[in-house]
């Protein structure tokens, strides 16, 4: 309930103030220290490296083509190093959900000397929301995209959302 109290302020603040919504979610949660690139920008990107920091069972439902996924909870540069390139100057784009956590896998990208990365803005559920596709574990053309719980599927505006429904009344936070 708290997170869906938060959410309808957030909106409202949002709306009354010229921002979108999610502009305003992604300014309160990150630092911003990784430069965004709009899914309009990616599109028309070639030669990338595409890193999904989402946990694996979020990458197995559905996936952006091509898409590495090296998950959040556990993310170890040192695990991922030989599927990243040699060349760290060539551009890396890392995208979970909304755009949160694939900005702290970025920022350790980052740290380590890659010069070339960015963060998706929105995430997969902006992705899909603009009409492109996902892929499933399989490699076939999905509708259904995890949006990690209940709360965070309102960002989910096309597709079909799947999440693990909680069996507790107690909130989670």
């Amino acid at each position: 309930m708290k997170n869906k109290i938060y959410f309808i302020i957030l909106f409202s603040f949002a709306f009354a103030n010229g921002q979108t919504a999610l502009d305003s979610l992604l300014q309160k949660e990150n630092e911003e220290s990784i430069p965004y690139i709009t899914v309009e920008e990616l599109i028309q990107k070639e030669n990338i490296v595409l890193l999904d920091s989402r946990e694996k069972i979020e990458f197995e439902t559905s996936h952006i083509e091509n898409a590495i996924c090296v998950g959040y909870d556990k993310f170890k540069l040192k695990k991922i190093k030989k599927l990243l390139p040699k060349d760290k100057s060539k551009p890396i784009i890392v995208y979970c959900s909304l755009g949160i956590r694939s900005e702290d896998v970025a920022e350790k990208l980052k740290k380590a000397g890659y010069t070339n990365v960015y963060n998706l803005y929105g995430g997969i559920f902006e992705w899909k929301n603009k009409d492109n596709p996902v892929i499933d574990n399989k490699g076939n053309e999905t509708e259904n995209v995890h949006t990690f719980n209940e709360d965070w599927s309102i960002w989910l505006k096309k597709g079909i959302k799947i999440f693990e429904k909680k069996t507790s009344k107690k909130d989670p936070q």
